[in-house]
């Protein structure tokens, strides 16, 4: 019973999934301009870029326009923040606060694979 549910509702699973990562890479993209709490980072250095990219690409992926490419750019932006900010500080992601930049990494990967699916402006063009 359990499994034949989750099969009923996986698109609607994967749509849950796809908006909350959107919304938490925008979120994490607005603390770079002193929202949620966050500190306002100067205009132009590699942190005010990478909070540009989390900006475009978590309001893509939320509202399912060119979700794949949307995801690819987030992938390798969170690729080169694990290298640049976080590998030297340590290999392990657990000590070195890289663990987000990793998990965004997963579910980008996830979300290139498997794209807008339903309820994602995509489909409307």
């Amino acid at each position: 019973m359990a499994r034949r549910f989750v099969e009923d509702y996986a698109q609607h699973f994967y749509i849950v999934f796809r908006v909350l990562i959107g919304l938490l890479f925008l979120a994490h993209g607005l603390q770079k301009f002193g929202i949620f709490g966050g500190n306002a980072v100067a205009f132009g250095t590699l942190f005010w870029f990478a909070g540009v990219i989390e900006l475009i690409v978590g309001t893509l992926v939320t509202v399912g326009l060119i979700t794949r490419i949307a995801a690819l750019l987030g992938a390798v932006e969170m690729v080169v923040a694990y290298f640049l900010v976080h590998l030297s500080k340590g290999l392990n992601p657990l000590t070195n606060n890289g663990e987000p930049a990793v998990l965004y990494f997963a579910a980008f990967l996830i979300l290139i694979a498997y794209g807008y699916q339903r309820w994602g402006l995509d489909s409307y063009f």
